[in-house]
């Protein structure tokens, strides 16, 4: 798994104009390959008079699928151009068509590279981007005596306590960042004398969405 890695919380739609053509650049969160296509096939039907819909997208852990089309544009100046934007701002899991809508003005190789790298980071520009960080859910069961100290903890280190149950014991379930996991249980253990049992419950992910804590499963 990635540590953290950035993504597409909420895809956005950007448009520049460059000698009268009109580059419109949305910008979706696909995370299979499928998604990108059927993506892409909504795209060409909403924008069907238009003279191209280029695309790029990369998709996977490892970037397994990524792919760019310069449908009918001249050779390396749309798709590839597209992709190196995503490449370069690092993002997983993300796919971009622009539209180009004609405007009788022809722009040369470099011009339609810069239009369309420039509609894509228009495009990601009006799209919420994430960072994504690789977390673990860890379950402290402990007495009552003890809650006080890993609420102080939990404060002190800035970890979500994501559920608290209470019965005839406490158990709280806090969200530990996995590169710090073998810190706070040694903080815990050493806080309360060892008394709370603590137990990984799952891998999972987690990332700021405008101040409040949001956990995903991947």
């Amino acid at each position: 798994m990635l540590e953290n890695y950035k993504t597409i919380y909420a895809g956005g739609e950007g448009e520049i104009t460059e000698k009268k053509s009109r580059f419109i650049a949305t910008v979706r969160l696909v995370e299979k390959e499928e998604d990108a296509l059927a993506f892409i096939e909504e795209m060409k039907k909403k924008y069907w008079d238009a003279r191209h819909n280029c695309y790029a997208y990369s998709i996977g852990e490892h970037r397994e699928f990524t792919r760019c089309s310069d449908d009918g544009e001249p050779s390396g100046t749309a798709g590839r151009p597209m992709l190196d934007v995503i490449l370069g701002e690092d993002i997983y899991n993300v796919a971009v068509v622009v539209t180009r809508y004609f405007g009788g003005v022809l722009l040369g190789t470099g011009g339609l590279v810069r239009a369309y790298s420039g509609a894509v980071q228009a495009g990601l520009g009006a799209s919420k981007v994430i960072e994504k960080h690789h977390g673990i859910s860890l379950a402290l069961t402990a007495d009552y005596t003890a809650i006080g100290k890993l609420q102080y903890i939990a404060g002190e280190n800035q970890l979500p306590i994501l559920d608290t149950e209470y019965t005839d014991r406490v158990i709280m379930h806090l969200l530990v960042p996995n590169d710090q996991a073998g810190r706070i249980e040694k903080t815990i253990t050493e806080a309360t004398s060892g008394r709370v049992k603590m137990e990984k419950e799952k891998e999972l992910y987690f990332a700021d969405v405008d101040g409040e804590i949001i956990v995903f499963d991947h």
